[in-house]
């Protein structure tokens, strides 16, 4: 049970853009605005105020939003007190991951979760932490997974995981025997930086910048779009950088990369899983968030567990 245009629509006024929401519904722009038109039509009235610059609710736009949040829920609620009787967990979560996690951590408790519940469907959708919390914000994920500090009131914000960041040199780097570098030795490397909205790279920044530097100071050769792919040019020689050690592993075992420590500091950002205050829930989503709060990650390259047990 659903209303596609009512989610379009409701998607349109919360970004208050047509060419953002055919982003992340993933409609050609054209596609979002013809949803809208069919609106417009049924209701004999304008519900979107449109300039060059800006989107905003119309009167008429106002009221449909209020009633179509009620609606999109009463068919949330209807799915779930059915699904409750039937003792039976079913149906789709859409979730929003950064790539990090979605490589590294969640093959092994979605996997853990399906066998469980055999009648589930995940969409995942895949994007920098920028992205996909605005996937969280439009209420076209049900959830998410990132790997850096998220604040505002409207986000209900719980931490997983603590994951180490490490440097990662060439395997031939000279220094790399020595398992340590210093940040002035870091500072004078050609480095290889995420792109702006990378989780990885908030985490960079706010450690450099409580030492007093700033990414100006580094000698940043290029930026890329996915540790994977900062981590294959290290690999070849390109220069070095800071992934998670998650990500780096299976790279050290073939002997391409070494990873290293920063001198008297760990540094670590956080893995969590996010959702909306106030969003549309579903049983399965319930269901699917009291599994994850109920597995502890038991190291970086270990198994999810069930809390309480080794």
């Amino acid at each position: 049970m659903d209303d596609y245009r009512l989610k379009v629509f409701c998607t349109v006024a919360e970004v208050k853009s047509f060419s953002k929401a055919s982003e992340i519904i993933h409609l050609t722009q054209p596609a979002v605005t013809a949803q809208i038109h069919v609106l417009e039509e049924l209701y004999g009235m304008k519900l979107f105020d449109r300039t060059t610059s800006s989107v905003s609710l119309t009167t008429s736009g106002e009221i449909l939003y209020k009633y179509a949040k009620d609606i999109l829920s009463l068919y949330a609620d209807v799915e779930k007190n059915l699904c409750r009787l039937s003792g039976i967990v079913r149906g789709s979560i859409r979730i929003g991951s950064t790539s990090t996690i979605s490589n590294y951590f969640l093959p092994k408790i979605l996997g853990d979760f399906i066998r469980g519940n055999g009648k589930i469907k995940f969409d995942l959708r895949i994007g920098n932490t920028r992205k996909v919390l605005d996937l969280v914000a439009s209420s076209n994920v049900d959830i998410a997974f990132l790997g850096t500090e998220v604040k505002g009131q409207k986000f209900v914000v719980k931490k997983i995981y603590e994951d180490e960041l490490c440097v990662i040199v060439p395997a031939s780097f000279p220094m790399a025997e020595y398992g340590e570098i210093d940040i002035d030795d870091l500072l004078r490397e050609s480095f290889l930086l995420r792109e702006d909205g990378s989780g990885t790279r908030q985490a960079i920044e706010k450690f450099l910048n409580k030492r007093g530097i700033g990414i100006q100071n580094m000698k940043v050769a290029i930026v890329l779009e996915s540790q994977e792919s900062v981590i294959a040019a290290v690999g070849n020689g390109m220069g070095v950088s800071i992934v998670s050690r998650l990500a780096a592993d299976k790279d050290v075992k073939l002997g391409l990369i070494k990873t290293l420590r920063i001198k008297g500091t760990r540094l670590v950002h956080d893995f969590s899983i996010v959702h909306m205050k106030k969003r549309i829930s579903s049983h399965v989503i319930e269901e699917f968030l009291a599994f994850v709060a109920g597995y502890v990650y038991s190291n970086a390259l270990g198994k999810w567990n069930r809390a309480g047990t080794a």
